[in-house]
């Protein structure tokens, strides 16, 4: 069970991260990016979102993806599943 877990969170993990470096790059209506984009942003926007809500306004920086990898990495597969 615990090797789905980590499994699970590092795939989340693997999506945050394709998100992020997705956002650098102009993606045209269709195309394959935007579809992956698409996908992505509709699997990680929820979580995103709710600490993006928490989180102090800081302009055009969004640091919500920060945080939550580093929660995901530090909290949930170091202290909590140990993966």
């Amino acid at each position: 069970m615990r090797s789905l877990l980590c499994n699970a969170v590092s795939l989340f993990t693997m999506m945050i991260i394709v998100r992020v470096v997705l956002s650098w790059f102009p993606s045209t209506s269709g195309g394959f990016i935007a579809q992956v984009s698409y996908f992505v942003g509709r699997i990680t926007e929820p979580v995103l979102s709710a600490v993006r809500q928490k989180l102090p306004r800081t302009g055009a920086i969004d640091f919500s993806s920060l945080v939550v990898l580093l929660f995901l990495q530090i909290v949930v597969q170091g202290m909590i599943l140990r993966c």
